[in-house]
Parts: structure tokens; sequence; C-alpha cells
């Protein structure tokens, strides 16, 4: 097996701007701010913290051999803090470090990073995203090398799959808003929903109700109650999602309530989707032993590709009965890019999550028109993405076509530019252009529009209107 050694090890702290109010009720925003001075400011509905930017944290991994693998931490708050971590307390670790080029050399590192401060109590929160970005920018380097798309590596060799999407969040003041929005997305083929519990639990179930009475029992309604109900108000809104036959009701109470779970889990017939608070299978395991969950979602930001496909087989040999589907918040496109092959590689995993404000956001772009690029290729592209120069596309406003596109990449110039107006490398501002490569097709049923391919990171993803949409 080949062996590579890090030669260095780099990180981004990003910060870009975004209309807080417009993407109210989807990921990354689901309620109403208060109003203040500072870029962190509480939710109205609930004591949490959200930003009035989108943030993430990437990781930039460089080897001997001079590949390059990028990997993103899940960074919704306070970026810099995972790229202090990297800095600071994974690099030592790894840099430096000869590896071998195959999933049992990710492990290895990966183990090694999360040994380091173990014995300190640090197996979990920010030390972990922190690992989760190093993780996913070394499989990039390992599929870069084999010259291989990663969901192959991790399982899914020589197949095309098909990732069903949900749509997660509908936006909007009003019921009838939100519910011209789901008009709109059902005429794109989304079937399944998630909404966000960013109003009263009466005025979700008034909500969830007129989604039932519009598109009748085809349609597949989740709701996320962002960990602020308190148990008596869980079971009563969990009782009334019952009778509306809800697909899943996620996050109810406090991430720390294990047996609050445990007893909403049998007071109600809807499943418990929980996991984008846990990094680990160490954090997960009391709550699949006290049959808490019925929908599994690891976020790969949180827990790296590593650990979720250790998390997604260990759940499919011990507790067959859970789904697992990746959760996908602020992310850009490293993170995405893992989620979207992790999915893609896992056969128990029935669909993946799409927010059009998060891909939005992560895809929004002002490219150099470099002219090298405007006839490079993807095909044969391997790993989950590269560094490089962007070239803009004539297209690119349209919409209906493309909405996935730029954060995955194109087929005939696979590069795309972050417009960063904060970024911050070791202190000092600077420039940076990230561009993302694709090579194995993937049909995915996000977006069901006609006439639309799509390409990216190690794998490629199509629709049209010959696949048929999530149901």
């Amino acid at each position: 097996m080949a062996v590579d050694r890090i030669a260095s090890v780099e990180t981004f702290s990003i910060r870009l701007p975004r209309d807080s109010a417009a993407v109210r009720g989807t990921a990354g925003s689901p309620t109403a701010l208060q109003p203040g001075s500072f870029d962190y400011r509480w939710s109205e509905a609930y004591a949490t913290l959200y930003s009035v930017n989108f943030e993430a944290a990437l990781v930039k991994l460089t080897a001997e051999s001079g590949r390059v693998g990028w990997g993103e931490a899940q960074a919704p708050l306070a970026p810099d803090v995972a790229c202090l971590i990297t800095e600071q307390l994974l690099r030592p670790a790894i840099e430096g470090q000869a590896f071998e080029l195959s999933a049992d050399g990710v492990e290895a590192l990966r183990e090694r990073m999360y040994a380091g401060m173990r014995v300190r109590g640090q197996t979990g929160g920010f030390m972990l995203d922190a690992i989760a970005g190093v993780d996913i920018a070394l499989w990039d380097l390992v599929g870069r090398a084999a010259g291989r798309p990663v969901s192959d590596l991790l399982g899914n060799a020589g197949a095309e799959a098909t990732i069903p999407a949900y749509l997660s969040g509908l936006s909007g003041e009003t019921t009838d808003a939100r519910i011209a929005q789901a008009d709109d997305a059902w005429g794109r083929g989304f079937r399944t929903f998630k909404l966000f519990l960013d109003r009263d639990p009466e005025d979700m179930v008034e909500l969830v109700t007129a989604l039932r009475e519009r598109f009748g029992p085809a349609i597949r309604i989740a709701v996320d109650a962002l960990w602020h109900l308190d148990p008596g108000t869980a079971r009563v809104f969990g009782r009334a999602l019952d009778e509306l036959h809800a697909l899943w009701l996620e996050c109810p109470l406090p991430p720390e309530m294990l047996h609050a779970h445990a007893r909403l889990a049998a007071e109600i017939k809807t499943p418990i989707a929980l996991g984008e608070s846990y990094r680990s299978r160490h954090e997960l395991e009391p709550f699949l032993e006290q049959g808490c969950v019925g929908w599994l979602q690891p976020d790969l930001g949180r827990c790296g590709i590593t650990e979720a496909v250790a998390i997604a087989r260990h759940v499919a040999r011990e507790y067959p009965n859970v789904q697992v589907v990746p959760h996908i918040s602020i992310a850009l496109g490293p993170q995405i890019a893992a989620a979207l092959h992790f999915s893609a590689a896992m056969p128990a995993v029935p669909m993946a999550e799409y927010n059009p404000s998060v891909f939005s956001s992560a895809t929004t772009t002002k490219c150099r028109d470099l002219r090298d690029s405007a006839s490079r290729s993807t095909k044969g592209r391997s790993g989950l993405w590269h560094s490089g120069p962007c070239s803009d596309r004539s297209h690119a406003t349209d919409t209906s076509r493309w909405r996935l596109r730029r954060v995955l990449g194109y087929a005939s110039s696979p590069c795309w530019t972050l417009p960063l107006t904060s970024v911050r490398r070791k202190s000092r501002p600077m420039n940076l252009y990230v561009n993302f490569s694709w090579s194995k097709p993937i049909r995915c049923r996000m977006v069901a529009c006609r006439s639309c391919t799509w390409t990216g990171s190690a794998v490629m993803l199509r629709h049209n209107s010959s696949v048929a949409p999530c149901t």
C-alpha cells in the first residue's frame, strides 16, 4: 500500500454575510434573532445563539507528494476555535507523519488526533469538530491518491447511486407563504419536507395540518423542535404529530436529557430523530441503548467521514430498525460533499438533507475568468475536491438548473470561488479560491428539474425529468 506524509496543515476561518431575515425557518437561522450589536445573537424563541453571518472552518492538508486535500469542520459560530485547535493541537499530531493511503491509514491518524486530549476529557465539542475537518481532508487525499471517488472507497465501488433528498425548511412569515413555497417545491419533485419549530407548537400543528390537507397522504412531514421543548410540552406536541402521521420529531428536548428522551419515545408514536449534537459512537450509544432514536442524523462536519461510517455500520449491525440520514446544516462544499459521499456509500441511508438557503449561501460565487480553466474537464477526477483557479459560466444565473451545480462543480469547468468577505489564515486576511472536482456518477433527486446535470467531489450528481422524485 502506498504511503504519503503530511507536509503542512493550514486552516481558514470564514464569515460570509447573509440576510438572516430571508432565511428564517431554515438551517442556521430557524428563528428570528434578537437585535444587538454582536454578530452572535440570541434566538427570540429560546436560549441559543445564532450568527448573523454564514460561518465555516476549512482545513487544507498538503502532502509531500504535492497532493492537496480539503476538509471542513462544522462551525456555525466561532470558526476561529476549530481553526485554533487544528493549528495548535492537531497539527503537531499529524504534520510530518507518514500514513498509509487507505481507510486504515486515515483511521490511524484520526485515532492519533483523538488520543491527544482524551485523558483531559476533550472527547467531544470543538475538539471533535476540528478532528472532523482534518478527517475529511485526509479522505480527500486518499481518494486522490487512489484515483477513485471516496464513495467507492467507502463501499460503493463501481456503482451508480441515487440519493433521494428531502427539503429542509420552509421560510416565510405566514402559513400561506410557507404553503406557497411548498407548492413550488412540490412542483419540482419534492415529497418529503422538514419544518423548523420557530413558533408555538400550536402554530406548527396548524402548518402541518395545512400541508397535509393541501397535499394529502403523499407528503411526508418531519418537524425539528430545535431542542427547546420541555418533556410535558414535547409529549403533547408529539401526540398531535402522531395524529398527523409525522415522519419524525427531531431534537425535541435538550441534548443531554437521555432519560427524558427515552420516556418521550415510549409515550408517542412518531419516531424521534437525534444525532447532530453528538460526535461519536460513545456519545450516541446511550441514546441507542435506551431506544430513543428512530432516525439517526450524524453530522459529517462534527464526526468526520471515518466516525460517520463507523456509526452507520454499528447501527446497521446492532440497531437495524434505526434509519440513518446525515444532518446537513451550515456548510460549504467540503462538508456537503462528504455528506453526499457518505450517503452514496452507505446502503442503509435512504435520503439526504437539502436546504436551499444553505446551498445558496455555500455556492454564492464570484469567479475569476481564467482562460485555461474553461476547457478543463472533471472526467476521471478523484478524491473529494481540489484547489485551483476558477471560471464563471454564462448560465450561472439560471437558478432552476444549477441550484446545486454551483456547490458541486461544473462538468466542463470544475471550479468555483467563494466571495469571502472575512477570511483569516493564521490571523492574516487573505483571498481563498476553492475548486472542487468530481468524477463518479450519482443520480440525485434533490431537485426534479429538466436538463440539469452537475458533477462534483469524486462523484457526479445528476437529476433530470426522467428521475422519479423522492417519495
